[in-house]
């Protein structure tokens, strides 16, 4: 029997049962391990502790010390109906971080309150995550029923306050349950103790969430990990790795990427000590190869031809619900991260600040404080693939990076197209119409002997200083057997400009375009490529990489100080004579250059 899979979050105020409601699901159920109950329930009388269920999945000695759920607790769980991986994700609010993490994934949720304690500013901040993560179907549990006596009254007290404010976000809950994890009431068939209540419970909730698109009816999408290269024993197999977010891939497809606009056809898909697959579907970790290979790096996204396509963009309206220590700014640099794309944003404008507990809306903000939510306009450093969270709510969710720490997430609900993102549909363009040389660049590398890269300088007050570098290092390379090549950024400005174009101002954008294009062909021509150009930031820096599908840039920044905003830089001090420059250069790059082919 081929069961349909899918993940489910318990959400909630710490200490409103979570991890106890889980647990008895599973004991209940008869879904534990043989002999996992007991273990817990002689640890509990081996250490003079009171025995909960929580205790079957707060596996951390943290957790069951504290009482609290720090990480998120996975486990599996089948019903006649599904496989389900059930994420009993942490309450607590210093613990946020880790809810955005498991509810990411969630199709479904379980959103659950004390009956004792009531509704928390917690409650109303999962309420509102779950929304801003586009998690529709959700079902609340008021739990701990029996500390209040199992009054139909306090239930539904509860039920009308919270209906109210899930209705003022868009949330509408397929049902509330009265619930008790400690004492199993409701939770595998309908109690006894409470004959005011005729609805569903927590089993048959669960059974009833729905899968509104099977993820293998919806578009193909896999993020790409990573590119593996093997070339012991004549296997000259590129396999291309990521994860299937949605859909179903078989040999024979013919597959498009995104940002980058490469196509070719799927030959094999290869699994760890696996023969080749018949086909993989979405959920799944896998990598193929190519009939014709083509240069694509992490970050990209595949996609199948003929099906509905990725967008691709670089200003982003968004929905986001920010957790960081420092308030979210305009202008501030941070790093987007979507599937295993990782660009640099900015925050362009702040549209609105909602606060989540009462919903007052602040349509004058200067920045988002933590726990806040807002509606922003983020643009990229450069264009990256997903999609609208009304198409694929999985390839619409992001996170903000600040300062080495994930503090914050959300969806892009809609888009903007600027000059970055009009330069990358040229780019898939070119790629749709360009002729393919039957001579691949591993061929140009192993008869050159030698790895293309492209090696920029940059900064210095004094341009004919920074072109005697270049020139000299091109010279240095030369000598050493290598086929390198000079060509600075004016030079190629000053060949395709025409007389009759000599009035019109291209932007910055549009020069790089131009100077990126003719890169891309020397450097397909498997050559060293020594270039020179006055200025260059890391948008800069993306868009060529973009451009060329080159990932191997060396940027030798010449100044006082060395560019911060530049990733991997060397730095070049202006003061040293040229010879010291090149010969530091051409040591930092002469044992990468060297082709290892086996």
């Amino acid at each position: 029997m081929q069961y349909e899979h899918m993940n489910v979050v318990f959400t909630g105020h710490v200490d409103h049962g979570k991890s106890t409601l889980v647990g008895r699901l599973l004991a209940e159920t008869n879904a534990l391990p043989e002999g996992k109950l007991d273990k817990i329930k002689k640890y509990c009388e081996m250490n003079s502790k009171p025995f909960e269920y929580a205790f079957l999945l707060d596996a951390l000695i943290e957790e069951q010390s504290q009482g609290i759920t720090i990480d998120i607790a996975r486990c599996f769980f089948k019903t006649d109906k599904r496989k389900y991986l059930i994420l009993d994700a942490p309450g607590h609010l210093e613990f946020l971080k880790n809810l955005v993490t498991g509810a990411a994934n969630a199709e479904a949720a379980f959103l659950v309150i004390d009956a004792e304690e009531g509704i928390q500013e917690n409650t109303r901040r999962h309420a509102y995550m779950l929304s801003l993560l586009g998690i529709s179907q959700v079902v609340i549990l008021v739990n701990k029923i029996d500390l209040v006596n199992y009054e139909e009254d306090r239930f539904e007290e509860l039920k009308n306050i919270f209906s109210s404010y899930l209705q003022k976000i868009g949330l509408e809950p397929s049902a509330f349950i009265p619930v008790s994890g400690r004492e199993g009431d409701n939770i595998a068939s309908l109690s006894k103790k409470m004959p005011w209540y005729r609805g569903v419970y927590l089993l048959e909730a669960l059974d009833g969430f729905h899968k509104s698109v099977s993820d293998d009816a919806q578009p193909f999408r896999m993020h790409v990990q990573d590119v593996y290269k093997f070339t012991k024993n004549n296997d000259n197999r590129r396999i291309i790795a990521g994860q299937v977010s949605s859909g179903v891939l078989r040999p024979g497809d013919k597959v498009i990427f995104f940002p980058s606009g490469k196509t070719s056809i799927v030959k094999t898909i290869e699994g760890f000590n696996k023969l080749p697959q018949s086909f993989v579907k979405a959920g799944y970790s896998t990598g193929f190869t190519l009939q014709e290979q083509v240069y694509i790096q992490r970050g990209e996204v595949a996609a199948i031809v003929g099906q509905v396509q990725p967008v691709v963009d670089s200003r982003l309206n968004v929905s986001i619900f920010w957790l960081g220590r420092t308030p979210l700014k305009q202008n501030r640099i941070y790093w987007f991260k979507l599937g295993t794309a990782k660009v640099q944003a900015t925050v362009e404008t702040i549209i609105s600040v909602i606060n989540t507990s009462s919903l007052v809306i602040d349509e004058m903000p200067h920045e988002v404080q933590c726990n806040q939510a807002a509606e922003c306009v983020i643009k990229l450093l450069t264009p990256i693939a997903f999609d609208l969270v009304s198409v694929n709510s999985s390839m619409a969710r992001f996170v903000l990076v600040d300062d080495y720490d994930i503090s914050g997430g959300g969806l892009i609900k809609s888009h903007f197209s600027d000059e970055a993102s009009c330069l990358q549909h040229r780019l898939y363009e070119r790629e749709q119409r360009w002729v393919t040389s039957s001579i691949s660049l591993e061929e140009r590398e192993r008869r050159l002997n030698q790895k293309t890269k492209l090696i920029l300088l940059s900064g210095g007050s004094d341009p004919t200083f920074r072109k005697e570098i270049a020139l000299c290092l091109e010279r240095a390379l030369f000598n050493k057997g290598y086929a390198a090549y000079f060509i600075g950024m004016k030079n190629i400005k000053n060949a395709l400009e025409s007389a009759w174009e000599e009035k019109h101002h291209y932007s910055h954008l549009e020069n790089f375009y131009q100077f990126g294009e003719v890169l891309n062909i020397l450097l397909n021509a498997g050559l060293i490529i020594v270039s020179t150009v006055a200025s260059v930031t890391q948008e800069n820096i993306n868009f060529l990489q973009m451009t060329t599908n080159h990932n191997d840039i060396v940027v030798g920044w010449i100044g006082h100080e060395q560019n911060k905003t530049l990733a991997g830089s060397v730095f070049l001090k202006e003061t040293d004579p040229t010879e010291v420059l090149v010969a530091y250069l051409l040591d930092l790059i002469s044992v990468e250059l060297e082709a290892s082919y086996e």
